[in-house]
């Protein structure tokens, strides 16, 4: 009984310590957002200031009122921004560099805004800018519902930091004021559903060029009831609308470089160059490990056609397969693939050398972290093979000592947290059974997957990961049917060569001529 109270009584303190751990991270994401707002606030006063540098007092003295209702009506875009992370995403809250990414944003695409409308026309503010960073760092929910929010933003510093009939355009500035947030809701929830496919920087650039149409025909039904239209002043908004959705296009794809390495984010293009065999892990891991790197090409394959199968992130799954074994930079010789006559293992106990096989998680993660790739890969380097037993040493250990602790024998962990992590532990355990299977018909190859996906279930490997037993059925079967294809069999070839003239010649299975 005590025994059993004992981790009970720890699990209980454990529980407690994260809540604790949790509600003082909100405590803290909640001052960092309370402290961006005020940033904002400072921002947006600057800009009174640079629209009048000696009048801008009386903004202040005169018309108190707006002021005011610009400090509140801030105040609550960014708690409604709060707590949407709160209820929708509080992992989010739970890192502070969020936080603080999201405000950059925030507040490096107002600042643009802001220049374009200023110093060239309100109609070339570039407002689609916001959506399509927070798109591609983010993703699609969030960018379309803070779009509405850094429209509604500008606005309010339009309608009550400006005097938009000596601003903006005479007489008509208090109507302008509602149609541009109207063309900057617009604008940026179109291009988050227009760049949603995206996966090259020319396809962005296009989309402002896409953005133009659905642009130009909400100035054309805002501007045609006026009595006094005037074409060439409809030509020349169209105009500048049509540079503001390109230049939103060409600031996204310029900027979104730098917020990926500042804050170090995945994005679509990032991920692509991550998996570029050019890439400096990879190069090493091809020069130092080539079986290593053959094998990783393999399972990142597999892994990319079971995270389309059950709507996971194919490309990062194929970058995170890509990573997940560089930990064997470190000795790569230790590992079975990248021997040939020589094996180490021969000469250690199997204590060393399980010590030496499980440290590659941990080795990996370490190196990730130092070449500055992002934590979603180095996690999946840490947690692929979860806390299994390191079977091949600990049944070595058992025939020579007679018994051995089997912890001494398994990963270190943790398991996965993630389905991603939890597809690349079965694919890569996967390829490497049907690489050492001699029979890989499909039906045989399913009998390993099954097998192993069973196992991993049995030591509690998928406890932490929202995968279910429908998505494992699914993994299961795709890795039967790419296996298949990547280890099928061949027909046997002839012992026949040709000579230079072309003539047929027998040769022995040495490939001596007969």
């Amino acid at each position: 009984m005590k025994r059993s109270s004992e981790p009970a009584g720890r699990s209980v303190t454990e529980l407690g310590q994260k809540k604790e751990e949790s509600r003082r991270k909100l405590i803290l994401s909640a001052v960092v957002f309370f402290a961006c707002y005020l940033a904002v606030l400072l921002i947006v006063f600057l800009m009174f200031i640079i629209n009048d540098p000696t009048g801008w007092k009386m903004l202040f003295r005169d018309r108190f009122s707006d002021v005011f209702s610009i400090v509140v009506s801030v105040f609550f875009l960014f708690g409604i921004g709060y707590f949407y992370f709160y209820f929708e995403d509080r992992e989010f809250l739970y890192d502070l560099s969020n936080v603080v990414l999201f405000s950059a944003v925030f507040i490096f695409s107002a600042v643009i805004c802001y220049v374009f409308g200023r110093f060239v026309s309100i109609y070339a503010r570039p407002y689609a800018m916001f959506a399509l960073l927070w798109l591609f760092l983010k993703n699609r929910r969030q960018a379309l519902f803070f779009n509405f929010l850094f429209a509604f933003f500008m606005f309010s510093v339009d309608l009550f930091g400006n005097d938009p009939a000596l601003i903006i355009d005479g007489e008509r500035g208090a109507e302008l004021v509602y149609t541009t947030m109207l063309l900057g809701f617009v604008s940026g929830t179109i291009a988050v559903f227009f760049a949603n496919k995206v996966k090259s920087r020319i396809g962005l650039l296009l989309t402002g060029f896409l953005l133009a149409v659905p642009t130009a025909l909400i100035l054309f039904f805002f501007q045609i009831p006026n009595a006094e239209y005037n074409w060439i002043y409809y030509v020349s908004s169209v105009g500048f609308q049509v540079l503001g959705c390109i230049v939103s296009s060409v600031c996204a794809i310029a900027f979104m470089p730098l917020f990926e390495a500042v804050f170090n984010r995945l994005t679509t293009f990032r991920l692509r160059e991550l998996t570029s065999t050019n890439a400096a892990l990879l190069v090493r891991l091809k020069a130092e490990a080539p079986g290593t790197f053959n094998h990783s090409l393999i399972v990142a394959q597999l892994a990319e056609s079971c995270a389309v199968a059950i709507g996971e992130n194919a490309e990062l799954a194929r970058a995170a397969a890509y990573y997940h074994d560089v930990g064997k930079l470190k000795q790569p010789d230790c590992f079975t693939e990248n021997q040939t006559d020589y094996n180490v293992h021969n000469e250690i106990t199997p204590e060393l050398s399980a010590d030496i096989i499980r440290s590659h998680a941990r080795d990996g993660y370490d190196l990730l972290v130092q070449n500055h790739l992002p934590k979603e890969i180095a996690d999946v380097a840490r947690q692929h093979h979860g806390t299994l037993p390191i079977k091949y040493f600990y049944d070595k250990a058992v025939r020579y000592s007679g018994y051995a602790d089997l912890k001494d024998f398994s990963y270190l962990g943790p398991i996965p947290q993630t389905k991603i992590a939890a597809i690349i532990m079965i694919a890569d355990a996967a390829e490497a059974a049907a690489r050492a299977s001699m029979d890989r018909s499909p039906e045989n190859v399913e009998k390993l997957c099954r097998s192993i996906i069973e196992e991993r279930m049995d030591l509690k490997q998928f406890d932490e990961c929202d995968i279910t037993i429908k998505e494992l059925t699914i993994i299961k079967m795709t890795l039967v049917e790419a296996l298949s294809g990547v280890h099928h069999h061949r027909v046997e070839y002839p012992d026949i060569r040709f000579n230079r003239d072309r003539q047929a010649v027998k040769t022995d299975k040495e490939g001596t001529d007969v």
